[in-house]
């Protein structure tokens, strides 16, 4: 009985440490304000970073740019956080990156051209760059209705918007990519896409009105990941500070979880835990497979002498390679107010988070 106690004390002790909270030995929460290190600087002039991709093999790190006011570029940092090339993208924002290492080649979605692209992980200044399809204009969704506490309800009607808006992607094991239309509120897939004619044909998976928004920032389906199965793809939704839930058999989309404060991208762990980048909220939230929020990393420390933000500042993109976690900032000033710490930037980065264990 003494030894009983003895554990169940302990068991108590550690779920009542000052950051740390827990219902049960699996499934403990997690608040780290310091967890956030700094991983690169972007050049001089090199503005609001936001997809971000890797290369396991060699830890490369690629970034792309989502600038409308100064050409864009697509940059490979070594593991070590040192440029290795930069290639130039001119006036077109690039957004979602991913690395598909059985043809050892990245794929950017470019936002500008409505496009996706790739190239050789190796890529230099010169490299040419690949056209491999073209989105589809298809127009908003159909209206939606959302219910009031007085039993009431409001519907929102989206607008007339037919710009295709391509924002993130992912690989399914079968070699098939799936990717959100932030714009036109859908998910499309490309399949087989490393050997499909160009240009690949772009189907449509699901347009849905829970896709969309009529909030801020004003995008609706961002970050999107497979689950283990993939039977099922999470998508956050930046405008209505939701991640939702995509039933691929049935193309039935409902909410998983509520409140995470401006949902950009998204990532899985070896463990399962779903990362989203809170954008408005200046830290990185981890889900469990309820929906629960189990962990909280980083927040907004400050600009420090030299102009980069200290911690995160407008987190984008999340990309986990081994035990690390690297975000980018994209610091974007959205609303041209002196009162964003974000019109305060003079130098951008690229942080790294170490994973809590679970």
């Amino acid at each position: 009985m003494m030894r009983t106690l003895l554990a169940l004390s302990a068991l108590v002790l550690t779920c009542t440490a000052v950051d740390i909270a827990c219902a049960h030995d699996s499934d403990r929460f997690v608040r780290d304000r310091d967890a956030v290190f700094h991983f690169a600087t972007l050049p001089d002039g090199v503005r609001f970073p936001e997809g971000i991709a890797a290369n396991p093999a060699t830890g490369d790190i690629f970034v792309g740019t989502f600038d409308s006011g100064s050409p864009n570029k697509l940059m490979r940092f070594t593991r070590h956080g040192r440029l290795a090339a930069i290639k130039d993208f001119g006036a077109t924002p690039l957004l979602g990156l991913d690395f598909d290492a059985r043809q050892n080649k990245l794929y950017i979605l470019n936002f500008g051209a409505s496009k996706l692209q790739r190239l050789p992980a190796g890529f230099d200044a010169a490299t040419v760059v690949e056209d491999v399809a073209t989105f589809p204009a298809i127009g908003a969704p159909a209206p939606r209705s959302t219910g009031n506490p007085d039993g009431s309800s409001d519907t929102i009607t989206f607008g007339s918007n037919k710009f295709p808006a391509p924002n993130a992607m992912t690989f399914s094991r079968s070699g098939s990519l799936y990717v959100s239309d932030s714009f036109q509120g859908a998910i499309f897939r490309i399949d087989n896409v490393a050997t499909c004619t160009q240009p690949c044909f772009v189907a449509l998976v699901a347009q849905d009105p829970l896709l969309a928004t009529a909030g801020f920032p004003p995008f609706g389906a961002n970050g999107i990941a497979l689950s283990a199965d993939e039977t099922e793809l999470f998508i956050a939704n930046t405008g209505d500070n939701r991640v939702l839930r995509m039933d691929l058999a049935t193309k039935a989309v409902t909410v998983f979880a509520e409140s995470v404060h401006g949902a950009d991208g998204i990532a899985v762990d070896h463990s399962g835990r779903l990362w989203v980048a809170a954008n408005q909220g200046d830290e990185i939230v981890a889900l469990n497979d309820t929906g629960r929020v189990v962990a909280r990393l980083g927040e907004f420390q400050g600009i420090a002498r030299d102009g980069t933000p200290v911690g995160l500042l407008f987190p984008a993109s999340p990309l986990i390679l081994g035990d690390w976690m690297y975000v980018t900032n994209l610091a974007l000033p959205l609303t041209g107010s002196p009162a964003e710490w974000e019109a305060d930037v003079k130098r951008w980065t690229i942080s790294r988070v170490r994973l809590p264990r679970r």
